[in-house]
Protein backbone atom coordinates (compact mmCIF):
# COMPACT_ATOMS: atom_id res chain seq x y z
CA UNK A 1 0.00 0.00 0.00
CA UNK A 2 2.68 1.92 0.92
CA UNK A 3 4.57 1.87 -2.68
CA UNK A 4 1.29 2.06 -4.06
CA UNK A 5 0.25 5.25 -2.43
CA UNK A 6 3.50 6.97 -4.37
CA UNK A 7 1.93 7.63 -7.54
CA UNK A 8 -0.19 10.85 -5.75
CA UNK A 9 2.79 12.66 -5.03
CA UNK A 10 4.57 11.78 -8.69
CA UNK A 11 1.03 12.52 -10.26
CA UNK A 12 1.70 15.83 -8.59
CA UNK A 13 5.33 16.15 -9.19
CA UNK A 14 5.45 15.53 -12.95
CA UNK A 15 5.01 18.18 -14.90
CA UNK A 16 3.91 16.75 -18.10
CA UNK A 17 0.36 16.08 -19.18
CA UNK A 18 -1.43 12.86 -17.83
CA UNK A 19 -1.90 11.71 -21.32
CA UNK A 20 1.86 11.56 -21.35
CA UNK A 21 2.31 10.87 -18.18
CA UNK A 22 0.66 7.69 -18.56
CA UNK A 23 1.52 6.41 -21.34
CA UNK A 24 5.45 6.51 -20.14
CA UNK A 25 4.40 4.94 -16.95
CA UNK A 26 2.67 2.15 -19.15
CA UNK A 27 5.45 1.89 -22.01
CA UNK A 28 8.23 1.26 -18.91
CA UNK A 29 6.02 -0.88 -16.53
CA UNK A 30 4.94 -3.30 -19.40
CA UNK A 31 8.25 -4.38 -20.62
CA UNK A 32 9.55 -4.93 -17.06
CA UNK A 33 6.07 -6.62 -16.32
CA UNK A 34 7.19 -8.76 -19.29
CA UNK A 35 10.64 -9.40 -18.04
CA UNK A 36 9.29 -10.66 -14.55
CA UNK A 37 6.72 -12.89 -16.48
CA UNK A 38 9.45 -14.59 -18.20
CA UNK A 39 11.70 -14.65 -15.58
CA UNK A 40 9.30 -16.74 -13.23
CA UNK A 41 7.92 -18.77 -16.27
CA UNK A 42 4.38 -17.81 -15.93
CA UNK A 43 2.07 -18.83 -18.98
CA UNK A 44 1.39 -15.95 -20.74
CA UNK A 45 -1.66 -17.56 -23.17
CA UNK A 46 -5.10 -16.43 -22.51
CA UNK A 47 -7.27 -19.38 -23.45
CA UNK A 48 -10.14 -18.29 -25.68
CA UNK A 49 -11.33 -14.70 -27.08
CA UNK A 50 -14.10 -14.11 -24.84
CA UNK A 51 -11.14 -13.71 -21.67
CA UNK A 52 -8.95 -11.87 -24.43
CA UNK A 53 -11.94 -9.27 -24.53
CA UNK A 54 -12.60 -9.21 -21.35
CA UNK A 55 -8.77 -8.13 -20.75
CA UNK A 56 -8.67 -5.33 -23.69
CA UNK A 57 -11.85 -3.94 -22.04
CA UNK A 58 -10.19 -4.10 -18.57
CA UNK A 59 -7.08 -2.14 -20.13
CA UNK A 60 -9.26 0.50 -21.69
CA UNK A 61 -11.05 0.60 -18.32
CA UNK A 62 -7.45 1.21 -16.55
CA UNK A 63 -6.52 3.71 -19.03
CA UNK A 64 -9.52 5.76 -17.89
CA UNK A 65 -9.29 5.13 -14.55
CA UNK A 66 -5.24 6.29 -14.82
CA UNK A 67 -5.64 9.47 -16.82
CA UNK A 68 -9.00 10.76 -15.02
CA UNK A 69 -7.07 9.94 -11.62
CA UNK A 70 -3.95 12.08 -12.91
CA UNK A 71 -5.93 14.88 -14.10
CA UNK A 72 -7.85 15.30 -10.55
CA UNK A 73 -4.70 15.52 -9.06
CA UNK A 74 -3.29 18.11 -11.53
CA UNK A 75 -6.73 20.10 -10.49
CA UNK A 76 -6.47 19.48 -6.55
CA UNK A 77 -3.62 18.17 -4.31
CA UNK A 78 -2.90 15.01 -3.40
CA UNK A 79 -5.55 14.42 -0.47
CA UNK A 80 -8.02 15.69 -2.91
CA UNK A 81 -7.30 13.62 -5.72
CA UNK A 82 -7.10 10.15 -3.59
CA UNK A 83 -9.93 10.54 -1.47
CA UNK A 84 -12.03 11.13 -4.13
CA UNK A 85 -10.75 8.10 -5.96
CA UNK A 86 -11.76 6.19 -2.91
CA UNK A 87 -15.19 6.32 -3.18
CA UNK A 88 -14.59 3.07 -5.76
CA UNK A 89 -15.00 0.50 -2.81
CA UNK A 90 -18.58 1.61 -2.28
CA UNK A 91 -19.48 2.67 -6.02
CA UNK A 92 -18.52 -1.29 -6.55
CA UNK A 93 -20.71 -2.27 -3.87
CA UNK A 94 -23.80 -0.53 -5.90
CA UNK A 95 -22.24 -1.52 -9.51
CA UNK A 96 -22.28 -5.43 -8.35
CA UNK A 97 -25.61 -5.82 -8.34
CA UNK A 98 -26.64 -4.29 -11.29
CA UNK A 99 -23.83 -6.38 -13.46
CA UNK A 100 -22.98 -9.48 -11.68
CA UNK A 101 -26.76 -9.45 -10.54
CA UNK A 102 -25.94 -10.29 -7.10
CA UNK A 103 -28.54 -9.16 -4.12
CA UNK A 104 -28.78 -5.23 -3.41
CA UNK A 105 -28.30 -4.52 0.27
CA UNK A 106 -29.93 -1.69 1.70
CA UNK A 107 -27.15 -0.82 4.00
CA UNK A 108 -25.50 -0.23 1.47
CA UNK A 109 -27.41 3.38 0.98
CA UNK A 110 -26.44 4.14 4.23
CA UNK A 111 -22.65 3.75 3.35
CA UNK A 112 -23.37 5.75 -0.20
CA UNK A 113 -24.96 8.57 1.74
CA UNK A 114 -22.16 8.53 4.29
CA UNK A 115 -19.30 8.99 0.91
CA UNK A 116 -21.77 11.90 -0.05
CA UNK A 117 -21.42 13.65 2.71
CA UNK A 118 -17.76 13.06 2.45
CA UNK A 119 -17.60 14.47 -0.90
CA UNK A 120 -19.20 17.32 0.27
CA UNK A 121 -16.72 18.07 2.80
CA UNK A 122 -14.08 17.89 -0.24
CA UNK A 123 -15.79 20.13 -2.30
CA UNK A 124 -15.13 24.05 -1.03
CA UNK A 125 -18.14 25.14 -3.52
CA UNK A 126 -20.04 23.22 -6.39
CA UNK A 127 -18.90 25.27 -9.17
CA UNK A 128 -17.56 24.39 -12.48
CA UNK A 129 -15.18 27.27 -11.96
CA UNK A 130 -13.48 25.90 -9.06
CA UNK A 131 -10.77 23.21 -9.47
CA UNK A 132 -11.15 21.50 -7.13
CA UNK A 133 -15.15 20.50 -7.82
CA UNK A 134 -13.83 19.62 -11.12
CA UNK A 135 -10.65 17.76 -9.50
CA UNK A 136 -13.65 15.44 -6.91
CA UNK A 137 -15.63 14.86 -10.03
CA UNK A 138 -12.65 13.18 -11.98
CA UNK A 139 -11.53 11.74 -8.99
CA UNK A 140 -15.20 10.09 -9.18
CA UNK A 141 -14.96 9.12 -12.88
CA UNK A 142 -11.72 7.31 -11.97
CA UNK A 143 -12.92 5.37 -9.13
CA UNK A 144 -15.78 4.27 -11.43
CA UNK A 145 -13.44 3.06 -13.62
CA UNK A 146 -11.71 1.52 -11.63
CA UNK A 147 -14.57 -0.27 -10.21
CA UNK A 148 -15.80 -1.25 -13.29
CA UNK A 149 -12.79 -2.92 -14.13
CA UNK A 150 -12.05 -5.01 -10.79
CA UNK A 151 -15.83 -6.21 -11.69
CA UNK A 152 -14.85 -7.28 -14.92
CA UNK A 153 -11.01 -8.99 -14.08
CA UNK A 154 -13.25 -10.77 -10.59
CA UNK A 155 -13.65 -14.13 -12.73
CA UNK A 156 -10.41 -13.47 -14.83
CA UNK A 157 -8.05 -13.72 -11.73
CA UNK A 158 -9.39 -16.88 -10.66
CA UNK A 159 -7.94 -18.24 -13.88
CA UNK A 160 -5.05 -16.54 -14.74
CA UNK A 161 -2.09 -15.27 -12.90
CA UNK A 162 -2.39 -11.55 -11.57
CA UNK A 163 0.81 -10.23 -12.86
CA UNK A 164 0.20 -11.57 -16.85
CA UNK A 165 -3.52 -9.91 -16.41
CA UNK A 166 -1.90 -6.56 -15.39
CA UNK A 167 0.84 -6.75 -18.00
CA UNK A 168 -1.55 -7.00 -20.62
CA UNK A 169 -3.76 -4.01 -19.21
CA UNK A 170 -0.90 -1.98 -19.42
CA UNK A 171 -0.40 -2.88 -22.77
CA UNK A 172 -3.63 -1.79 -23.92
CA UNK A 173 -3.47 0.76 -21.82
CA UNK A 174 0.07 2.28 -23.90
CA UNK A 175 -1.36 1.20 -26.76
CA UNK A 176 -4.60 3.59 -26.25
CA UNK A 177 -2.19 6.70 -25.63
CA UNK A 178 0.11 6.17 -28.10
CA UNK A 179 -0.82 8.81 -30.11
CA UNK A 180 0.80 11.19 -27.23
CA UNK A 181 4.13 10.28 -29.48
CA UNK A 182 3.03 12.52 -32.19
CA UNK A 183 2.27 15.45 -29.68
CA UNK A 184 4.60 15.28 -26.98
CA UNK A 185 8.29 16.79 -26.97
CA UNK A 186 10.31 13.71 -26.08
CA UNK A 187 13.10 16.56 -24.36
CA UNK A 188 10.41 17.20 -21.70
CA UNK A 189 9.70 13.43 -20.85
CA UNK A 190 14.13 13.04 -20.85
CA UNK A 191 13.79 16.15 -17.78
CA UNK A 192 11.38 14.17 -16.18
CA UNK A 193 13.23 10.76 -16.59
CA UNK A 194 13.40 9.89 -12.54
CA UNK A 195 10.16 10.19 -11.31
CA UNK A 196 8.78 8.53 -14.18
CA UNK A 197 11.03 5.41 -13.63
CA UNK A 198 9.71 5.37 -10.02
CA UNK A 199 6.10 5.47 -11.23
CA UNK A 200 6.96 2.90 -13.34
CA UNK A 201 8.84 0.40 -11.12
CA UNK A 202 7.91 1.52 -7.56
CA UNK A 203 4.50 2.44 -7.95
CA UNK A 204 3.24 -0.08 -10.77
CA UNK A 205 5.56 -2.71 -10.84
CA UNK A 206 6.39 -3.28 -7.30
CA UNK A 207 3.06 -1.83 -5.75
CA UNK A 208 0.76 -4.40 -7.60
CA UNK A 209 3.05 -7.01 -7.37
CA UNK A 210 3.14 -7.24 -4.05
CA UNK A 211 -0.39 -6.39 -3.80
CA UNK A 212 -1.23 -9.53 -5.57
CA UNK A 213 1.33 -11.48 -4.06
CA UNK A 214 -0.72 -10.77 -0.49
CA UNK A 215 -3.83 -12.44 -1.78
CA UNK A 216 -2.31 -15.49 -0.83
CA UNK A 217 -1.98 -14.86 2.51
CA UNK A 218 -5.56 -12.92 3.40
CA UNK A 219 -8.85 -12.86 1.37
CA UNK A 220 -9.66 -10.20 -0.61
CA UNK A 221 -11.69 -8.08 1.61
CA UNK A 222 -9.13 -8.03 4.26
CA UNK A 223 -6.67 -6.51 1.73
CA UNK A 224 -9.50 -4.07 0.60
CA UNK A 225 -8.98 -3.12 4.48
CA UNK A 226 -5.74 -2.74 4.72
CA UNK A 227 -5.83 -0.83 1.55
CA UNK A 228 -7.88 1.95 3.68
CA UNK A 229 -4.47 3.16 4.71
CA UNK A 230 -3.47 4.20 1.12
CA UNK A 231 -4.84 7.60 1.38
CA UNK A 232 -3.70 7.92 4.43
CA UNK A 233 -0.20 6.98 3.33
CA UNK A 234 -0.57 9.52 -0.04
CA UNK A 235 -1.16 12.55 1.62
CA UNK A 236 1.87 11.59 4.30
CA UNK A 237 3.66 11.69 1.35
CA UNK A 238 2.42 14.77 -0.08
CA UNK A 239 3.03 16.74 3.34
CA UNK A 240 6.97 15.13 3.48
CA UNK A 241 7.77 15.62 -0.48
CA UNK A 242 5.44 18.81 -1.84
CA UNK A 243 4.66 20.33 1.69
CA UNK A 244 1.15 20.08 1.07
CA UNK A 245 -1.22 20.33 4.08
CA UNK A 246 -4.69 19.06 3.94
CA UNK A 247 -7.70 21.21 5.30
CA UNK A 248 -9.99 20.08 8.50
CA UNK A 249 -12.75 20.09 6.03
CA UNK A 250 -10.58 17.65 3.52
CA UNK A 251 -9.84 15.66 6.81
CA UNK A 252 -13.81 15.15 8.03
CA UNK A 253 -14.45 14.53 4.48
CA UNK A 254 -11.88 11.98 3.91
CA UNK A 255 -12.70 10.43 7.23
CA UNK A 256 -16.25 9.45 6.10
CA UNK A 257 -15.12 8.18 3.31
CA UNK A 258 -12.97 5.95 4.74
CA UNK A 259 -15.18 5.02 7.11
CA UNK A 260 -17.86 3.99 4.72
CA UNK A 261 -14.71 2.08 3.35
CA UNK A 262 -13.56 0.45 6.22
CA UNK A 263 -17.52 -0.62 7.54
CA UNK A 264 -18.18 -2.68 4.01
CA UNK A 265 -15.21 -4.33 4.33
CA UNK A 266 -15.57 -5.49 7.48
CA UNK A 267 -19.15 -6.18 6.85
CA UNK A 268 -17.90 -8.33 4.01
CA UNK A 269 -15.71 -10.05 6.31
CA UNK A 270 -17.86 -11.18 8.60
CA UNK A 271 -20.49 -12.32 6.11
CA UNK A 272 -17.93 -14.63 4.57
CA UNK A 273 -16.85 -15.82 7.87
CA UNK A 274 -20.25 -16.61 8.47
CA UNK A 275 -20.71 -18.70 5.25
CA UNK A 276 -17.57 -20.53 5.58
CA UNK A 277 -18.05 -20.99 9.40
CA UNK A 278 -15.69 -19.25 10.66
CA UNK A 279 -16.10 -17.26 13.97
Amino acid sequence: MLFISTSGVLGRYITLNPFVTIFYRTLLAAILFYIFCRFKKLDLRISNKRDVLKTVLSGLLMAGHWVAYFFALKYSNVAIGILSLFTYPVITVFLEPLLLKTKFSKSHLALGLLVLFGIYFLVPEISFQNNYTIAVLLGILSGVFYALRNILMKQEIEKYNGSVLMMYQIVVVAVVLSPVLFFSDFNDVILQWAPLLTLAIVTTCIGHTLFLLSLRNFSTTAASIMSSAQPLYAIILGILFLQEYPSLKTIIGGTLIISAVIIESIRSLRKNSAVEGID
